[in-house]
């Protein structure tokens, strides 16, 4: 059955952690000498009287050589698993297309990759621009190329003071008079606003294309990763260079 490049893309996490921890472990190994090391020795007395010691030894617990093989083998799964997803990748492609229109032809995976990135930021970016005020009634104004609200009309005014007479003037008493302040309209102002933001409807249909990209380049990625690749043996070639033995 052949291999599909997201099986590929589906074991190369674990591989290359089983392999990280092979390659930390012979590291590890071949640092410590006490685990490289062998002794053989027994005892002999000088006379047949003497006293006897039984002999001793350690064995030798790592071999450099087959540390070596080991990581190889370990490496060498990596190598070829990490070469079939590089290999397929530069032959997977795949259209993007919303509602039957082709966008983007012919895309390689990893731009497809790249694009679903892209794409996170643009609808980011989109979501957050500028809304015309719903509480106003804009139109379009072509000279200014931007958007208006008709002309509002308010008053201007002005204090005015005013006295009020609350009692006349008599022999004994001056008139009592109170002062207080009108507000007289002098004028008035004639307001039309202006904006630089979106309709609102705009920028939901700016959401919606990108929305729509973007799930058309995911459907893109999965048919690009569903190509079939040819298995690549890059690993024995590195390391039978690497590691080989010339005797």
């Amino acid at each position: 059955m052949p291999t599909k490049l997201n099986q590929i893309i589906a074991v190369e996490k674990g591989v290359k952690a089983k392999a990280f921890a092979d390659l930390t472990q012979a590291h590890q190994d071949v640092q410590k000498a006490a685990l490289l090391t062998g002794i053989a020795r027994t005892y002999q007395p000088r006379d047949e009287e003497g006293e006897m010691f039984p002999p001793e030894s350690t064995r030798v617990q790592v071999h450099a050589e087959e540390v070596l093989r080991a990581t190889a083998a370990s490496l060498t799964r990596l190598f070829d698993v990490t070469a079939t997803k590089d290999w397929a990748n530069c032959q997977a492609r795949a259209d993007v297309k919303v509602d039957g229109r082709t966008v983007v032809a012919d895309v390689p995976v990893s731009y497809l990759l790249f694009l679903e990135k892209q794409l996170v930021d643009v609808h980011t970016f989109v979501k957050k621009l500028p809304v015309l005020d719903a509480a106003e009634a804009w139109s379009r104004d072509e000279s200014t190329d931007s958007w208006r609200t008709e002309p509002v009309k308010t008053n201007r005014t002005k204090k005015v003071y005013r006295n009020h007479v609350k009692a006349e003037a008599t022999e004994k008493h001056p008139a009592q008079v109170e002062v207080y302040t009108e507000d007289v309209t002098i004028g008035h102002w004639t307001t039309v606003k202006f904006s630089g933001a979106l309709p609102a409807r705009r920028v939901n249909e700016l959401l919606e294309r990108v929305e729509k990209l973007q799930q058309a380049v995911k459907f893109a990625r999965e048919e690009a990763n569903g190509t079939e690749v040819s298995d690549q043996r890059i690993g024995d070639a590195v390391f039978g260079f690497l590691f080989s033995r010339n005797t």
